[in-house]
């Protein structure tokens, strides 16, 4: 695992926000990574890509929105989220460096509406929640099909929120983790280990970001 190199609490109109960075020796971009609405930076995913992207020479950034800061167990508003992101968004862009926006689930959600309005220069969406379990007719794939930027989806196989096969066409990419759920985490039965899975989601995610070099 990459050493966090520091923590940077950041100000903005929705409260007190946090970033861990991890920074790459001689980085060509960040990667900002924002998490889910029942967890924190803690997540398998999250943390997978802090440790290898640095490697790669991607400063990855993770982010914690001010309701994870402040203690508060249940997120708010999709515009508040979207409030907090953009107040932190030029300590993001601070280094200099073109700046990926990403995210898990609700995470994924903020990188999608706002990326294009901030400048960023793609988008990686993971465990992007296409609809809420079991309400296939509640979709959210306007924000997805809507970036206007080079988009990235990981996706778990099994996962409730929308499985890969579910996705509309359009101009992102999609990588699957076979057998993950929503987490990323694969059932002890599966063919592959959850190290594995975890390999595999970290690979699609270099694969693409080399290609927006």
């Amino acid at each position: 695992m990459t050493d966090v190199t520091q923590y940077e609490t950041v100000s903005t109109d929705a409260g007190e926000a946090r970033i861990t960075w991890y920074e790459a020796a001689e980085p060509w971009a960040v990667l900002a990574l924002g998490h889910g609405a029942g967890g924190g930076i803690e997540a398998r995913d999250l943390q997978a890509l802090a440790g290898a992207l640095p490697a790669r020479g991607v400063t990855t950034a993770l982010v914690e929105q001010p309701w994870r800061v402040a203690g508060k167990k249940v997120a708010p508003a999709p515009k508040t989220l979207d409030t907090g992101w953009r107040g932190l968004w030029p300590a993001l862009a601070k280094p200099g460096l073109p700046v990926i926006a990403g995210g898990r689930s609700a995470g994924a959600r903020v990188a999608c509406r706002t990326g294009s309005e901030l400048g960023a220069l793609a988008v990686l969406a993971l465990s992007f929640p296409l609809h809420p379990p079991g309400k296939p007719e509640r979709s959210r794939a306007d924000e997805l099909l809507g970036t206007g930027l080079p988009t990235r989806v990981v996706q778990g196989g099994n996962d409730p929120f929308g499985r890969p096969e579910e996705f509309p066409a359009g101009p992102h990419s999609l990588v699957e983790v076979p057998y993950g759920d929503h987490g990323f985490a694969v059932p002890k039965r599966a063919p592959l280990t959850q190290g594995e899975a975890l390999d595999g989601l970290v690979a699609g995610v270099a694969a693409w970001l080399v290609t927006l070099r």
